[in-house]
C-alpha cells in the first residue's frame, strides 16, 4: 500500500477500550476492508498500564485483521487524546510500540523533546516501523506559515509522512489549511496528511487528491474526531472526486 498515489488512502479508527471490544472492533473494521486501521491505544487503559497485556492484545489483532496495515497511535491528552501521560512515559511507549512491533506504522508527536524524537525515528526505521508524524490544533487553525513549517520539520525529523489537522473557525481557515498543504506537497518529497475538523472541515477530509493530502480518515461505527465521516461516504465523496 503506498501512500501518495491515486486516491486518497483511507484509516479507520478502533477506539475499543478492552481487549473484546478492540478485537470486535477490528473484525468490522477488516470486513470494511479500509487501506490502514489506526489503533488508539490512548482507549486502552489497561493495555496502557501493563506492556505483556498490549503485546498480547496487538498479536490478537494481527491475526484478526490479517494483512491489513495497522497504524499504532497514543494520542496526548493536549493533542485530543484520553489519557494523561508524563513525557517520558509517552515516549517509553513509543518505544515500546517499535520494538515489539506492534503495528507497521507508528504515530510520534511533533511537540516531544527532539532528541528523543530523532532517536525514536531512527529506531522505528531500523525495525521497519513506518513513522507518520503529527500535530493537532484544537483550537484553531495556526497561520499558513506555521502549518508549513511544522510540516517540514517532521520530515526534517526524519518522518515518513508528516500530520496536521486543526480546527478551523471560518470558511477562510479550511482555505489556509488547503493552501498550505498544496504548497507543502509541492516542495516536499513525503506524502503528507492534513485535515481540518468538525463541518466546515469535511471539504478538506474529501478532497486530499486535489491538494496533495494521501490519507484521510473514516469511521467504521465509532468517530475519533470532530467532522470524520463514515468510511461508506468518504469513499463515495473521494470516488466523485478522482483525478483522471
Amino acid at each position: 500500500m503506498v501512500l501518495g498515489e491515486g486516491l486518497p488512502k483511507i484509516a479507520v479508527p478502533n477506539v475499543g477500550t478492552s481487549e473484546e471490544e478492540i478485537l470486535a472492533s477490528s473484525k468490522k473494521i477488516a470486513a470494511a476492508k479500509p487501506d490502514i486501521m489506526e489503533w488508539r491505544i490512548d482507549y486502552y487503559e489497561a493495555g496502557i498500564k501493563d506492556n505483556e497485556k498490549l503485546i498480547a492484545t496487538a498479536k490478537k489483532i494481527r491475526e484478526t485483521v490479517g494483512e491489513l496495515p495497522v497504524l499504532v497511535t497514543f494520542r496526548t491528552k493536549n493533542e485530543g487524546g484520553v489519557l494523561e501521560l508524563g513525557e517520558d512515559e509517552y515516549l517509553d511507549l513509543v518505544q515500546t510500540v517499535i520494538v515489539n512491533r506492534l503495528g507497521d506504522a507508528v504515530d510520534v508527536e511533533l511537540f516531544h523533546d527532539e532528541k528523543r524524537v530523532k532517536e525514536i525515528v531512527a529506531q522505528a526505521h531500523n525495525y521497519n516501523v513506518v513513522v507518520i508524524m503529527s500535530n493537532h490544533d484544537f483550537e484553531k487553525v495556526p497561520a499558513k506559515d506555521v502549518i508549513e513549517f511544522r510540516l517540514k520539520k517532521m520530515a526534517e525529523l526524519g518522518a515518513d509522512v508528516p500530520k496536521l489537522a486543526c480546527m478551523p473557525h471560518s470558511a477562510d481557515d479550511v482555505l489556509t489549511l488547503l493552501s498550505a498543504t498544496n504548497d507543502v506537497h509541492k516542495e516536499l518529497a513525503n506524502p503528507i496528511i492534513t485535515m481540518a475538523m468538525a463541518d466546515l472541515g469535511k471539504v478538506s477530509r474529501v478532497a486530499g487528491q486535489v491538494f496533495g493530502s494521501c490519507l484521510s480518515f473514516g469511521a467504521v461505527g465509532k468517530v475519533s474526531a470532530p467532522g470524520q465521516l463514515s468510511i461508506e461516504d468518504l469513499r463515495n465523496a473521494e470516488q466523485y472526486l478522482e483525478l483522471h
